[in-house]
């Protein structure tokens, strides 16, 4: 199988897993715009407004850094969840340059992204981390946050992975725990699985995305902030509804 085929693949486990197939006149604009400081700013200020009109919040009351970290974690489950889809289905670790990666602006969510070539490597955190220097700088955010955010997208990613396809959800969980060994997410977050029975893992981060900063947010699952009863409380319920279907 090609890596291009294990992107296919992974595509059945939902729209943060899809890359579409680069074509050139559909809009697409290369992802290495997202390097630039300016541009990076103008969308987390399009994510900011878009916040105001669901939220009713005043701009005032939503900080553009706390809107920076939840739209970075965004862009990083968009880079992170195809890899980690087609590995665990196919065994077949797709890797992509920045300069074959494209995004598209508009109102759509998750942020859409095409790729125009694949090859095959190691988990690649390249792109998102080059991405991450630049949110860092521009918003002022901890790189270590960041890297937390990255290790929620991964273990959202997991998750989703269990939830859609079970017989594939180990594998995908051995994978993010052999990332989370390793620098740059080493001591970020750690996985756990609440019934040794269940091929279900969760993950449990170290650091904070800041959401909860945002007036009427809560607390994300795998936040540290959570309380571990709230947290069980979670996990127990994700657990009941797997059993039910």
């Amino acid at each position: 199988m090609t890596p291009s085929e294990a992107l296919r693949g992974a595509e059945a486990l939902g729209p943060y897993f899809m890359w579409e197939q680069w074509q050139e006149d559909r809009g697409w604009r290369p992802l290495s715009e997202l390097l630039d400081a300016g541009v990076v700013a103008e969308r987390v200020e399009v994510a900011r407004q878009a916040l105001v009109r669901r939220s009713g919040l005043s701009a005032e009351q939503i900080g553009a850094r706390e809107v920076a970290s939840i739209t970075f974690l965004g862009w990083a489950s968009r880079l992170v969840s195809p890899l980690l889809g087609a590995v665990a289905i196919s065994g077949v670790l797709p890797r992509a340059e920045i300069g074959h990666l494209w995004w598209r602006p508009g109102p759509e969510s998750p942020l859409p992204i095409a790729c125009s070539e694949a090859t095959e490597g190691d988990f690649d955190l390249d792109v998102v981390g080059a991405l991450l220097e630049v949110v860092s700088e521009r918003f002022a955010l901890p790189e270590h946050l960041l890297w937390g955010n990255v290790a929620s997208a991964l273990g959202g990613a997991a998750g989703m992975i269990a939830d859609s396809a079970p017989e594939h959800a180990a594998e995908a969980a051995a994978i993010v725990e052999r990332l989370l060994r390793r620098a740059p997410l080493k001591d970020t977050a750690v996985l756990a699985q609440p019934d040794r029975t269940r091929a279900r893992w969760f993950l449990v981060r170290r650091n904070c995305c800041l959401y909860y900063r945002i007036p009427g947010a809560g607390k994300c699952g795998d936040c540290v902030l959570t309380p571990e009863a709230l947290r069980r409380q979670h996990w127990d319920g994700v657990l009941r509804s797997r059993r039910r279907s």
